[in-house]
């Protein structure tokens, strides 16, 4: 099982960070963090680094369902997306499945939950 949703596009690397941050908006999470680690890389071990940026979404009521029905999650959230430009013009967004990042907790409650999440996400990564 792969850990993840991707798709790569074309255009502008900002412009697609925008498209990802309405088309989650679109399905109900909002960008709590967002994370550019070409610009940590330079500053903490200056070295040069492509386009990346983890952008932490997080959809409230989910967040809370999860919480209500696991208290240890919140070592799992937010829900990470990665954007990331490896070469001019061509960037890959991922986006974190929650099943699978998921699958050592023995809850049922919280497997509903994160299937419910992961169609969502699945929908967001379809969909810019």
């Amino acid at each position: 099982m792969n850990y993840y949703f991707t798709k790569t596009l074309s255009g502008n690397f900002e412009n697609i960070i925008e498209r990802v941050t309405e088309s989650l908006k679109a399905e109900g999470f909002g960008v709590l963090t967002e994370i550019d680690i070409k610009a940590t890389l330079k500053k903490k071990l200056d070295v040069d680094f492509y386009n990346y940026k983890i952008l932490g979404a997080c959809n409230p009521p989910f967040a809370y369902k999860a919480l209500q029905a696991e208290d240890k999650i919140g070592t799992m959230l937010p829900c990470n997306v990665i954007v990331q430009e490896k070469e001019a013009g061509i960037t890959e967004v991922s986006a974190v499945d929650p099943v699978a990042s998921m699958q050592a907790i023995q809850n049922p409650a919280l497997k509903n939950i994160a299937k419910e999440v992961r169609e969502k996400l699945k929908r967001v990564i379809d969909k810019i």
